[in-house]
């Protein structure tokens, strides 16, 4: 009996609609054996390429996702769903300047979708292509207005990019507001929490990083150490896969919430129900964020912090957690629509990693040049920084620089940018990503690290001077580039935090010239620091409760919302 083909074609959408693509997939082939040139029966034979293609690259098998969607690329060369598939395989294997290509061909079959425009912002941002990406993001946004992790992306990427006024950033971040926030404003319900100032409060923290991340790393010591005899912790912890770190972080809880997969709405109201006082979020405009949530505003008190210092946009986020030195007094106020809160030493507590190795001797001494570094995420490493380092380098003709690059040696556009900037390739090293132990053990060949700008190091300048390495800082116009005054003002270092690109540069010449300081540095460091707010866990838990107790206290006193 001849095979009908039409009726097998919807057996096929049924079958894919159920989840069953073996059970598809074998009948799409069955359509294509008796009639080759289906076009239904292609698309769908490379949808379900893609399916499993997807189910691989979540599981780390890429090398197979790419194998799967180079096949439905083959099946549906002129979607560009495909084309976009394949940029953000080769992404997440390091390959960062053939998926900014696929991504280019995804945007020429498709140029009014918006999503190529989306992940090839993403590229370009890691790539340190930070005026490109701008730019993407800004087309992605103009396709489809409605798209409100397109947008965060747009105003997160413009913390990155020194072409973008802190007024241009600010307005941006009250133009997403204003579109996916202020809306929400009308179904914000009175809260019937009990209005007591000392009584034992309910703080929330709520994050999709509360796992093996830099966001899990930082709030280990905070959630250890919490009094909990004056705080009752609730985490929601919206992550994908639990992990050993999300096993530790439990453990310091009163309660753990699974949320990945609620709605904005069932969240809020999850929150509501148990109760939370003060509710922080840990993501702001970053991946897979949360702040539509916060827009129904289920805790009377709502703050942001750690994620990265800045604004939400949002009149439902109450308080933004900063510290004197990120946020000097009168500095940044009319940038933000949440008030400033400031912790009195540093925005991080420092917990240092297991994995770090002991401090090697000062390379400098053994190998008769300074070698600079910077293992920062290349996205904060735009063009104004590559060529201010180049000024360094060329004062000091022996000098190397090694730099943390998607694909390492791989990276051709960062080659050539370095290249373009004056710098030779020979006195060059790209790294790629590195295991955690190697990560550290690089810092052993590193003599001084350069902070990039405008938006300076964090977690990695904690890192670099937990190893013995020293780094020079320019002092930034916003938070974002602030990091390292504090971190720096908190180690009594004040005379590598420069005021200028032209003090930056003459003070890193300075410390490369002085070989007795840096090794001083690198034997004296971790006794520093361990001697320093940056490590004191207790004395960083009772400050940050102390700044949720006065928020708390401020609510209560404040007139009830009628």
């Amino acid at each position: 009996m001849p095979l009908d083909v039409a009726l097998a074609n919807e057996q096929v959408v049924e079958l894919m609609r159920a989840g069953k693509m073996r059970e598809a997939e074998a009948i799409c082939r069955q359509v294509l054996a008796h009639a080759p040139g289906d076009t239904i029966a292609q698309l769908n034979l490379g949808a379900i390429a893609t399916s499993a293609a997807v189910l691989r690259a979540r599981q780390g098998r890429l090398d197979e996702a790419e194998a799967i969607f180079r096949e439905a690329l083959r099946l549906r060369p002129a979607d560009p769903s495909a084309y976009a598939n394949m940029a953000l395989i080769v992404r997440q294997q390091g390959r960062p300047d053939e998926a900014i290509d696929w991504y280019r061909k995804a945007i020429a079959i498709g140029p009014n979708f918006p999503d190529p425009y989306n992940g090839l912002g993403s590229a370009l941002r890691e790539s340190g292509r930070i005026g490109e990406a701008v730019a993407a993001f800004r087309q992605a946004v103009a396709i489809d207005p409605s798209q409100r992790e397109i947008h965060s992306n747009l105003v997160y990427a413009m913390q990155f990019d020194p072409d973008s006024s802190q007024e241009q950033t600010f307005a941006e971040h009250l133009n997403w507001g204003a579109k996916f926030a202020e809306p929400l404003r009308g179904q914000i319900a009175p809260h019937p929490n009990d209005r007591s100032p000392d009584r034992r409060l309910r703080v929330g923290y709520v994050s999709p990083d509360l796992c093996n991340h830099v966001v899990g790393w930082f709030m280990e010591p905070i959630l250890e150490h919490h009094d909990r005899e004056a705080f009752e912790v609730f985490c929601y912890a919206d992550v994908a896969q639990s992990d050993d770190m999300s096993a530790r972080l439990q453990q310091h809880c009163d309660a753990w919430r699974i949320t990945a997969g609620q709605r904005d709405d069932q969240l809020a109201q999850l929150i509501r129900e148990d109760g939370i006082d003060i509710l922080v979020d840990l993501t702001l405009h970053m991946r897979n964020n949360r702040l539509a949530m916060f827009a129904y505003k289920p805790a009377p008190v709502q703050l942001t912090y750690l994620a990265y210092c800045g604004t939400s946009g949002m009149t439902a986020m109450d308080g933004c957690i900063t510290d004197p030195h990120l946020s000097p007094p009168g500095l940044h106020e009319q940038f933000f629509t949440e008030r400033l809160l400031r912790l009195p030493d540093c925005y991080w507590c420092y917990r240092p990693s297991a994995l770090a190795p002991p401090v090697d001797a000062l390379p400098a001494s053994s190998r008769g040049f300074v070698t600079f570094g910077s293992l920062n995420s290349f996205a904060k490493v735009n063009d104004s920084v590559i060529e201010t380092w180049s000024r360094i380098l060329q004062s000091l003709p022996a000098s190397r620089l090694i730099l943390h690059v998607p694909g390492g040696d791989a990276n051709a556009s960062a080659r050539e940018r370095v290249t373009k900037a004056g710098i030779d390739p020979a006195r060059v090293t790209l790294v790629s990503h590195q295991a955690r132990a190697d990560y550290f053990a690089l810092y052993n060949q590193i003599d001084i690290v350069l902070d990039p700008f405008p938006y300076g190091g964090g977690t990695t300048s904690l890192d670099a001077l937990w190893m013995g390495v020293p780094f020079i800082t320019l002092s930034g116009r916003m938070p974002v580039g602030r990091a390292g005054v504090t971190l720096l003002s908190n180690l009594g270092l004040h005379d590598l935090i420069a005021s200028s690109g032209e003090e930056y540069v003459r003070k890193a010449i300075d410390l490369a010239g002085d070989l007795t300081r840096l090794a001083a540095l690198r034997g004296g460091l971790r006794a520093r620091m361990n001697q320093s707010p940056l490590t004191d866990e207790p004395r960083f838990a009772r400050s940050l409760e102390s700044l949720y107790r006065s928020a708390w206290r401020d609510w209560c006193a404040a007139a009830p919302a009628i």
